[in-house]
């Protein structure tokens, strides 16, 4: 293989002989099974929700937003245990499911393995996003079972021609990367377990009904001068954040490789940048080229150097930050700078993604560090005030390389120096510290490799020989982890604590390393300038090499017998990367003068087991001779036990959603069933999202509030179902749609432990040693002992904040020996934090002695490495662990204590209300969303009023001076709101200290506190919101969980002030006074009054009859003269009564008329 295109060659028939006899003495049956193992895989393809049934490609992960597409469906569901109020959503895309088999039709398949009873069931795990401050730090799962569902294409067949299985693809807020593990429910064809990254594509837009990228213009056509004799270079991007991964290279042309599964599928994409070549005049360039040097991807940005100039891009991702971060076009970054690398930081840190750019020509010795916080990018120079040559003394320097230590807040440095006085170079490490500013060397190169002498490694000490050729450092590599440091260029040296370094001396002199690549797991491999790949096991000295080898190529042989499509003669690796523990190469295939890349997993195993087959040796035997290989392996069997439950460490949060029963006979889902699939595992994840509130449900679950009023109607649901009375076709059962707290240990070490103040963590490990490997051991004055040969060895990576203990029990009758293995904090290294925020990296490392490389298990997937094991370990506040106030025992306590409760006139039960005049007993929770618990927080606390507000619209926050003067036992301005009877406060006297044992409070709402002299709102008694914070910072040791709760409290029947209640009882007084003299005055005056009034009636009474009797009598005489005009002389002689009239002085008026004569 040529330094710059890696061909295969092929491979003599004696090494295919070699692992022929390899395989030999394997059970045939056994072999078989593993075979079939191995041909078939799963295969997933995304569906928009609008193209389920069609089969058509993968579409892209671009869209990302809920879809209002199943309301419709769920109105149909009257009869149902869902509420219809409620506010069902789908996602924009379904997971497609298939599987096949080599030289099998997968149609067939497929049809074949649902009649058998296969359900493949599908586990999305969402990666937790790099800004904690913006969201929520959680591990969270949803296992689903796939529905199957018949192809909308015509068929022929009565029931069934094509058909696939689909389950919702969901997204959450957050997270932009997924993981899809598909597996079998153990029904039908044995088909291993398979894992698809499915993430998110921010770089893609629609143009009309076409799919572009707004990066640039995707490429068609893979030419061979893209990849044949074209070197390979690094893949670098953020571990287990970045959703699409970069791979700049191709010679002469502005384009990236650019994949968001992980290279499953890829696209060639033309950069729309300018290319453009200004600050040529001023940086020391030699040459200028189109080619993309160095590509790294973050989570939400995408950097890119060409020639000196740097540009970034940052995606659409409205799941992580406001549309308005996104990039309309690439943003050209430090315009005045020459940059001559960019150098990857793999971790996040403090929320935010960084990277580095070493400069040169004018700013040489100094290195811009990027900061990515969603979405925006900012660069700071560094070291700050002087350069690096200043503060070393040098005349001259150039930093070639630099890493940084997160949980440090570090920068490590190689400087190549040069002086004056001399033509020579040196290379210093130095630590520049970006809190304090500080600067100091580590560590002086020497100049020269070492002479090991035929050692594995060397310890270099300064007293050692030194050959002639010369030591040229290229770059570092720093492991968070196990904080294992590499120097590496035409030699490798690791140290773990950067000031003494081992030499491992393995590695030959006459190659370069162009790049190492981590699984921060455990494993390293390294690629050298003539593509030869090496594999270190961290934590050992030896070196192995993978290609080219003997064992390389007795693998290779076999796969070219076995007509696989992923080896061919003429190859051309493009780059080398670790998928969790897995190794795999990205290769440039060319067959049948056709060229395409191809991803493949490189066989470490097969290789080193496979170069294990030289050591072997003849025996005689009677008449024949048995070859015999030598087994260097300690032991012949590994085992680990006594695992506990993952949950509690991993802080895994696991949902489980089973797809609706629909009432078929065929058991075919349709659209709608489908789309009901969609909705409800939409509302179980937004009830996962929405149950971190302060108030404590009585049942510590968040499908609880979901089914709570629906679960005495079961039975009756079942019985709709049973007779396919359901409506729209489905039946939902409310137990399949749960969160899942007890999953068990499947006789493996986790992918990561949380520890939190004090924790541990136990497990044991079995081994059977190969042969006679026990010894008796005697001490003088003691009794005999019997010894093991197997000895095992564990490493923490930080001893100064974990330890490890180990306890050896030996089996003699078994040959084996048990190791119980116990992990402890020791709390000291860590302070209080937010759950989830700012935890301390470290690792625990396992090994058994004399097995690294050595020692292999056989497995249905392929030989796997034994003796070596690698946990990370995460040290602080877990996550999934809240704080919250626990109404209902609160509610219960207070009735007992104050004999009473009484609550609002217009009750909240999500928000019950308190007397003022009443003790206040707080009680709250500790609750575990990941495994379940719930129990009382019985540490102490620190309660303090920061808000209120008469109502939950006027609710404001308090400045630093008011919170102190509201709620400290030292003020004396009479602003109190509270007190309590607790004697215990702060160290600095500010704020009291409440417990558990000591939770009373009494209001007090002073006179220059905001809720002093409260006047009522009509008949009702004052009331006011207070929002109070607990928490547990500084006053509780029992934990590293800084908790902090902040909630609302509703008090009602709050006091007047003394003046208003003042001014109120002599108001009150003064009309009670009142009324009693008014009702005096009136009891006095009544009989006057009543004589009064009877007087005036009198009169008014005569003046009304008067007046009724002499119009009656008008009336009359009128009437009489008017009908008896013949007797005048009779009116002239006045009448009794006229001269009656005539002698009342009270009617004079009257007189005119009785003299006026009648008309004649």
């Amino acid at each position: 293989m040529s330094p710059a295109s890696p061909v295969w060659l092929r491979v003599r028939v004696v090494r295919v002989l070699w692992a022929l006899l390899a395989v030999l003495p394997w059970p045939w049956k056994l072999w078989a099974l593993i075979h079939n193992f191995q041909e078939c895989t799963w295969q997933v393809a995304l569906n928009k929700f609008q193209r389920v049934g069609e089969n058509l490609e993968s579409d892209r992960f671009l869209h990302q937003e809920p879809v209002d597409t199943v309301r419709n469906v769920f109105n149909m569901l009257v009869d149902s245990p869902i509420d219809r109020r409620e506010r069902y959503l789908g996602f924009p895309y379904y997971l497609k499911i298939n599987y096949s088999c080599h030289g099998q039709d997968s149609e067939d398949l497929v049809r074949r393995g649902h009649l058998m009873g296969l359900k493949p069931l599908v586990l999305v795990t969402f990666q937790a996003p790099a800004n904690f401050y913006r969201w929520k730090i959680e591990q969270l799962q949803i296992q689903m079972e796939a529905a199957p569902f018949r192809s909308k294409e015509p068929c022929l067949a009565t029931e069934v021609c094509v058909m696939s299985w689909y389950t919702p693809m969901p997204i959450k807020n957050g997270s932009v990367v997924m993981r899809v593990d598909v597996s079998s429910n153990g029904v039908g064809p044995i088909i291993p377990n398979q894992r698809f990254h499915v993430n998110i594509n921010g770089f893609l837009k629609m143009e009309g009904d076409k799919v572009q990228f707004t990066v640039g213009d995707e490429l068609f056509d893979l030419k061979l001068r893209y990849f044949v004799n074209v070197p390979s270079r690094p893949l670098w991007y953020n571990v287990d954040q970045s959703p699409v991964l970069i791979l700049g290279g191709i010679p002469n042309e502005k384009a990236l490789i650019m994949t968001s599964t992980n290279f499953k599928e890829f696209s060639l994409v033309e950069l729309s940048i300018d290319s453009c070549w200004v600050g040529s005049f001023y940086c020391p360039q030699a040459e200028f080229s189109a080619t993309i040097h160095d590509a790294i991807s973050t989570e939400s940005t995408l950097f890119i150097r060409q020639n000196q100039l740097v540009y970034y891009f940052t995606g659409t991702y409205t799941t992580l930050y406001e549309g308005s971060h996104s990039s309309g076009k690439w943003v050209r970054v430090l315009a005045s700078e020459c940059i001559k690398r960019l150098c990857p930081v793999y971790f996040s840190s403090n929320g935010s993604d960084h990277i580095i750019a070493l400069t040169t020509g004018k700013h040489e010795g100094y290195v811009h560090f990027g900061t990515i916080t969603d979405g925006l990018v900012s660069f700071e120079l560094l070291p700050r005030n002087q350069s690096m040559c200043q503060r070393i003394l040098a005349d001259r320097c150039s930093i070639t390389w630099a890493t940084f230590i997160s949980g440090e807040n570090t920068l490590i440095l190689l400087v190549e120096i040069y002086y004056q006085k001399s033509d020579e170079k040196y290379y210093q490490l130095a630590n520049y510290d970006l809190t304090t500013n500080e600067m100091n060397i580590l560590y002086m190169v020497p100049q020269f490799i070492p002479d090991a002498r035929g050692l594995e490694f060397l310890m270099i000490l300064g007293t050692e020989t030194y050959t002639n050729t010369p030591m040229v450092p290229k770059g570092l590599f720093f492991n968070v982890y196990n904080n294992l440091l590499f120097i590496w260029g035409n030699f490798l040296l690791q140290s773990y604590n950067t000031e003494n370094f081992l030499y491992l001396a393995d590695f030959p002199k006459e190659s370069t390393i162009k790049y190492l690549v981590n699984s921060f797991q455990g494993d390293v491999a390294i690629v050298t300038e003539t593509e030869e790949i090496w594999y270190l096991l961290e934590g050992t000295y030896q070196l192995s090499r993978l290609f080219p080898s003997k064992g390389w190529d007795i693998h290779v042989s076999l796969q070219v017998m076995k007509q696989s499509s992923l080896y061919a003669s003429n190859e051309t690796m493009v780059t080398l990367f670790y998928e969790e523990d897995k190794l795999y190469q990205l290769v440039y295939l060319i067959q049948k003068q056709q060229g395409h890349l191809v991803k493949r997993q490189v066989p470490v195993e097969n290789v080193l087991l496979y170069q294990q087959y030289d050591k072997y040796h003849v025996e005689p035997e009677g008449n024949f001779r048995t070859l015999i290989f030598t087994n260097f392996c300690p032991f012949e069997v590994m085992r680990l036990g006594n695992l506990p439950n993952p949950q509690a460490y991993t802080r895994q949060e696991r949902y489980l959603a089973r797809p609706p029963m629909v009432l078929n006979p065929s058991g075919f889902h349709t659209e709608n069933s489908l789309a009901v699939y969609q909705g409800l595992v939409y509302y179980l994840l937004w009830l996962h999202s929405k149950y971190d509130k302060p108030y404590a449900d009585p049942v510590h679950d968040p499908t609880w509030r979901w089914w709570k009023n629906k679960k005495q109607d079961k039975d009756y649901y079942s019985y709709l179902a049973s007779n396919w009375l359901s409506a729209g076709g489905v039946h939902i059962d409310m137990d399949s749609y749960e969160k899942v707290y007890d999953l068990k240990a499947y006789y493996r070490l986790p992918e990561r432990i949380f520890l939190d103040k004090g924790a541990e963590y136990h497990f044991s490990i079995f081994l059977t040693a190969r042969g006679h490997s026990f010894e008796m051991g005697t001490v003088i004055g003691s009794v005999f002992k019997v010894r093991s040969r197997v000895s095992v060895g564990v490493v923490v990576a930080d001893p100064s904040c974990t330890e490890s203990l180990v306890k050896q029990r030996v089996l003699v009758k078994r040959n084996s020996v048990l190791f119980l293995v116990t992990l402890r904090d020791k709390s000291l290294c860590y302070d209080q934090g937010i759950s989830g925020h700012h935890l301390m990296k470290t690792s625990l490392m396992v090994k058994v002695v004399g097995s690294s490389g050595f020692c292999f298990q056989n497995t249905h997937l392929g030989p796997r490495l034994q003796g070596n094991l690698m946990v990370p370990v995460f040290i602080g506040c877990p996550p999934g662990k809240r704080l919250a106030f626990d109404i209902t025992y609160t509610l219960k306590y207070m009735r007992l204590k104050n004999k009473h409760y009484y609550d609002c006139i217009y009750q909240d039960p999500e928000m019950p209300c308190f007397l003022f005049r009443d003790m206040f007993y707080p009680f709250f929770l500790i609750q575990d969303l990941v495994t379940g618990d719930s129990g009382s927080f019985k540490g102490s606390y620190v309660l303090k009023v920061v808000g209120g507000g008469r109502s939950l619209d006027s609710i404001v926050d308090y400045n630093e001076e008011e919170i102190y003067r509201y709620n400290s036992p030292l003020d004396k301005t009479d602003s109190s709101i509270w007190t309590t009877k607790t004697a215990g406060t702060t160290h600095d006297m500010a704020f009291y200290i409440m417990s558990y044992e000591n939770s009373g409070i009494e209001w007090l709402c002073l006179e220059n506190s905001p809720c002093y002299d409260m006047t009522p709102r009509g008949i009702f008694p004052p009331e006011f919101y207070f929002k109070v914070l607990v928490s547990n910072r500084d006053v509780d040791n029992s934990t590293y969980c800084d908790y902090q709760l902040i909630f609302l409290l509703h008090i009602h029947g709050l006091p007047l002030s003394a003046k208003r209640a003042l001014f109120l009882v002599i108001v009150s007084a003064s009309v009670l006074v009142g009324l009693v003299i008014l009702y005096i005055i009136i009891c006095l005056l009544w009989p006057y009054v009543v004589r009064a009034c009877s007087h005036l009636r009198w009169r008014i009474n005569n003046i009304i009859a008067s007046e009724s009797y002499y119009t009656y009598a008008t009336s009359s005489r009128v009437f009489s003269l008017s009908s008896q005009p013949s007797f005048e002389a009779i009116t002239k002689v006045p009448s009794q009564v006229d001269t009656k009239v005539e002698n009342q002085e009270d009617q004079p008026n009257l007189e005119p008329a009785e003299e006026k004569q009648p008309e004649t």
